[in-house]
């Protein structure tokens, strides 16, 4: 079993339910005021946590960085147009707090992280882009707060690189699985390998969702996720390179209910649940009489059979069937009945 981590009041583990972290991205358009919205949402949604995205560009990448296809103009000018300012950021980090929704937030370089600490976040996310960033993961281990880290665009070597840093710090990671794909097609989800990152490195796991439905999320937690994180926006329609990867509205409500349901049901217990014992009563056969039966009649097998209700007290259940053959009875015997044992030797 995994360490379990802490992330403020919530426990992130094995026996634990699903933490659910609504991603807000870049899908605010940089508007503060959807983004406030986007916090209030997530709560009504119970998702547990809300996160953004830092960003202090020239500390954190050249102005000219290649594109990919779901980017609509550069980098720089996409993350330049949508990115807030500290105060906002501990305006969003207040709300988040008054409301009782986690805020959390992404650093993309060493000046953010820093002043994400100083402003007192409780746990990190990295996006995948960081995880062979090694003098990066280092900076952040070494502040000891929790630190979530997809592992999108790597290799298992890549990622056993990071675990070292975080281990060697003896500072607490949770893993989530991810392909960086916008969106990300089905059959390169890859579910299987969260038990397997769970498995190889003894902590926490999760999935980094980019698929444009719930579907993937709630098999993530059938198979052991401990996080799901899931981008969200208001309209799947708009401009940016977030919004096709993301789930719309009101399914992020179907997430975390999704979720929480999928991990209530994950038991592996076999026994009779206390729910399920009027349903015995009738759902099951016991071995009756199909004509009558004269007492001292040895038991044939066209005397008798199997039928609903269940046996009741002294009644034969079903599977001594082949038992009651070749005994005999001891009294007369009507046709269609329960029979007894105690009708029988």
């Amino acid at each position: 079993m995994s360490i379990a981590v802490k992330i403020g009041d919530k426990t992130i583990g094995e026996g634990f339910p699903p933490y659910i972290i609504a991603e807000a991205c870049v899908n605010h358009q940089g508007d503060f005021e959807i983004a406030k919205q986007m916090v209030y949402f997530a709560h009504a949604m119970r998702a547990d946590a809300i996160k953004f995205q830092m960003h202090i560009l020239e500390d954190e990448m050249l102005r000219e960085v290649p594109m990919s296809e779901n980017f609509e103009v550069s980098l720089w000018e996409t993350i330049d147009s949508t990115n807030f300012s500290v105060e906002e950021h501990q305006e969003l980090m207040a709300l988040s707090a008054s409301l009782g929704i986690q805020y959390l937030c992404t650093p993309f370089s060493f000046a953010s992280a820093d002043v994400l600490e100083e402003i007192g976040v409780v746990a990190f996310k990295t996006g995948s882009g960081e995880l062979t960033n090694i003098p990066f993961m280092k900076h952040l281990a070494g502040k000891g707060k929790p630190v979530i880290v997809s592992t999108g665009m790597s290799l298992l070597e890549e990622i056993a690189e990071t675990v070292e840093v975080f281990k060697k710090a003896d500072s607490p990671l949770i893993l989530t699985h991810c392909v960086s794909a916008y969106p990300c097609p089905y059959e390169r989800v890859n579910l299987g390998m969260i038990p397997r990152l769970a498995d190889k490195f003894d902590v926490p796991t999760g999935l980094s969702c980019h698929t444009p439905s719930i579907y993937t999320s709630l098999g993530a937690v059938a198979l052991g996720a401990n996080v799901v994180e899931k981008h969200f926006t208001f309209d799947r329609s708009l401009p940016g390179p977030d919004h096709k990867s993301s789930i719309e509205g009101y399914e992020l409500g179907e997430l975390v209910k999704g979720c929480q349901a999928v991990y209530l049901a994950g038991g592996a217990e076999r026994e009779i649940f206390p729910e399920e014992q009027e349903i015995v009563a009738w759902a099951r056969e016991s071995v009756v009489s199909v004509a009558d039966i004269p007492r001292g009649s040895k038991i044939t097998p066209e005397l008798v059979s199997v039928k609903r209700p269940s046996p009741g007290e002294g009644a034969i259940p079903a599977k001594y069937l082949d038992t009651v053959i070749g005994m005999s009875s001891t009294v007369d015997i009507e046709n269609n009945n329960q029979i007894l044992w105690s009708e029988i030797e």
